[in-house]
């Protein structure tokens, strides 16, 4: 029977489509086995919930019965959740990426009846538009060539199969060592807007993997210009319009140069990504803009992003009434109304408000003319009236919520918040980390194996490598943070299971989806950067880690393997590989940094040096005397004299033990470039 059947579905960007008059088809056997049966092939739509232009799409075309009559009448068509099923967005668009295309959502492409792909684009507009032929027309072409010349379709399919399966000889396989990296790190400030931060040009993007690694060398080689390429970043982002200046949180990039116009989406990654940089930063500045926007970004988080059963939910959308970013815009008039002539005033001035706007006639909110803060009774001042602005601004309709919860991305969350609650010493982070990650536990859990995504009671999805990796190093923060041995005890449960189902022994590294997953035709083994960190990047440090706590070699020995497995693809493009780069740093000086008895004598200056000091890829232990552990390298870290006393370790070298607080700092400052 002919019909739509994503009614059935939880994801809520799947369910945006039910009412469509396209019939529909969820990824799964199903769906590939109707293609099958037909011979039709497939039409893949590939998007996510606070997609501006997958909206588009769908308004002009899924949602007309005439456009909807053609897709119905020649294809399967298959809409899927890019964030449910990662394994299957990272498939298809590395096929797209084959062919030569630029890549983006809506990804739209055509497979065959066994799903393999032959053709394919990202948006295509109802009518002829932007240099771009109308969709009926690609759907009638796409089709009759399949039909009428089924031998091009499968050259094209043989031939994207043989690159999706394919592993490109090493053309050079160096050693990554500290000299590569330094030099790395100084060739990465001059592609750095000098003036706003980012990456030189628009559209700009927080981009975490890059400006981890530029941190990483920043610190580790003493490289001024990284340091300050990394701070003019983070401040233009922190004063600029990609911020929600009134709610807090980040948006998802920035459409322009200056950081003022963003895509008005606001995803859980890019804000777990953010604050965990911002706070490894202020750690060495100090800087007030970065612990402000951290509280507020947190704030938000838990205002409007906590699922039901305390779950991180995905994202919010961009749109609100069919226009991007109404919600998030003012007019000069507006302001004025809520505020009155005098506050009006005050507050244009500091937030770029005026009758002419900033954006298409409107305002959008931003500090970019000072990127420092004003003193403090003046942003108390401001604090009142966007407090006003903001309950305004609550009346109106919200924009679209993506309440689903993601494994890999609340494993982001849930480590950006554990360390950030013990720099700013805030418990209630270190609480909203917990319950987040005793969900996942709880509920997206099925025999020791995680699923990937939780939305209305239901857990569905097979979890792909990152969920695993970003999961475990939530684990290990969380260990961090509280000594308590369950958290350990779960990453070392997680990275067996990583191992046995993920590992692809030759060349090594971890595959994006497991052995066992059965509705993938490749599984790839993808080392580069993207939006989010890479799996085997994240993997690398977290195998550091517990080699370090655990003293087992395998996991030392794992990790040197999966860095030497992707060495031929570094060297190929060392920029789409930072994330890599800065797991090396790990493996070339792996750290551990521990203060027993943080509650006796002396404590309180040994933990407000690890506060105040940035030790990127360093594992941090405050400990106190009723801490019991199981882990063979913190059991004989002990106070001494009962005096708080730090420990540095570097690899299986520790220092002297340490009381004295400007000593351990001197270590900790030296340490961190041997």
């Amino acid at each position: 029977m002919s019909e739509n059947r994503l009614g059935r579905e939880t994801s809520p960007y799947l369910l945006q489509h039910q009412d469509n008059p396209v019939h529909w088809w969820a990824w799964g056997p199903d769906a590939l086995q109707e293609a099958k049966r037909t011979g039709k092939p497939i039409l893949l739509s590939v998007g996510y919930a606070a997609c501006h232009w997958c909206h588009v799409m769908a308004h002009e075309s899924f949602e007309d019965d005439a456009t909807a009559a053609v897709m119905n009448d020649l294809f399967v068509n298959i809409k899927v959740d890019r964030e449910e099923r990662p394994d299957i967005d990272s498939i298809y668009m590395t096929a797209l990426h084959a062919l030569g295309q630029h890549g983006g959502w809506p990804m739209t492409m055509f497979l065959d009846s066994q799903a393999r792909p032959f053709w394919g684009g990202t948006y295509f507009p109802k009518e002829p538009l932007y240099g771009r032929p109308a969709f009926v027309d690609v759907l009638r072409q796409v089709e009759s060539v399949y039909r009428e010349e089924p031998e091009k379709a499968e050259k094209n399919a043989s031939a994207l199969m043989r690159h999706l399966a394919s592993r490109a000889a090493a053309s050079r396989t160096d050693a990554i060592d500290d000299g590569v990296l330094k030099d790395l790190t100084a060739k990465m400030v001059p592609a750095i807007d000098p003036v706003s931060g980012g990456l030189k040009g628009a559209p700009k993007f927080p981009q975490w993997s890059f400006f981890w690694m530029m941190w990483r060398g920043a610190i580790r080689y003493d490289d001024a210009g990284a340091r300050q390429a990394v701070v003019t970043t983070l401040d233009n982002i922190c004063q600029g319009g990609i911020y929600d200046h009134l709610g807090g949180g980040f948006a998802r990039y920035s459409v322009d140069e200056f950081w003022l116009v963003p895509h008005f989406e606001k995803m859980l990654y890019d804000n777990a990504l953010l604050i965990d940089l911002m706070t490894e930063v202020y750690r060495e500045t100090a800087s007030p803009l970065y612990k402000t926007r951290i509280a507020e970004t947190i704030g938000w988080l838990e205002r409007e992003m906590i699922a039901d059963g305390g779950g991180f939910a995905a994202s919010l959308d961009a749109d609100s009434e069919g226009e991007e970013g109404k919600f998030y815009v003012w007019t000069h008039a507006e302001v004025m109304r809520v505020l009155g002539p005098e506050d009006g005033a005050y507050f244009a001035k500091a937030y770029d408000v005026s009758r002419i706007g900033n954006w298409e006639e409107k305002v959008i909110l931003n500090r970019l003319g000072e990127l420092e803060l004003r003193s403090d009774e003046e942003e108390a001042r401001l604090a009142d009236l966007r407090a006003k602005l903001l309950k305004e601004r609550d009346g109106r309709v919200r924009p679209g919520w993506d309440d689903k919860v993601l494994a890999d991305w609340n494993g982001l969350m849930i480590a950006a918040l554990a360390r950030a609650s013990v720099i700013f010493e805030e418990p209630s982070w270190l609480e909203l980390a917990t319950r987040a990650f005793d969900f996942v536990v709880a509920r997206m859990t099925v025999n020791g194996r995680l699923l990937h995504a939780y939305r209305d009671g239901q857990a569905k999805a097979p979890a792909t490598a990152s969920d695993y990796a970003n999961m475990i190093w939530g684990a290990l923060r969380l260990h961090e943070a509280t000594g308590e041995q369950r958290f350990i005890d779960q990453a070392v449960a997680w990275t067996d299971v990583l191992d046995r189902h993920y590992w692809i022994a030759d060349p090594g590294g971890y595959a994006t989806s497991a052995d066992d997953t059965r509705d993938v035709i490749v599984r790839l083994r993808p080392g580069t950067d993207d939006a989010t960190p890479n799996a085997n990047a994240i993997m690398i440090a977290n195998l550091v880690a517990l080699a370090g706590l655990t003293e087992e070699a395998r996991y030392h020995e794992r990790a040197n393997t999966t860095l030497a497995a992707f060495t031929g693809d570094i060297w190929r493009n060392i920029v789409a590989h930072t994330g890599l780069l800065a797991g090396a740093i790990d493996l070339i000086a792996p750290q551990l940094i521990v203060i027993a008895g943080k509650e006796l004598t002396g404590g309180t200056g040994l933990m407000t040096v690890i506060r105040s000091i940035s030790l990127p890829g360093a594992a941090q232990y405050g400990l106190d005397t009723r801490s019991k552990t199981d882990v063979p390298a913190l059991r004989s870290k002990q106070p001494v004299n009962q005096h708080a006393t730090g420990y540095a370790c570097l690899g299986p070298q520790c220092s002297a033990p340490l009381t004295d607080a400007s000593e351990f700092a001197t270590t900790l400052k030296t340490q961190r470039r041997l």
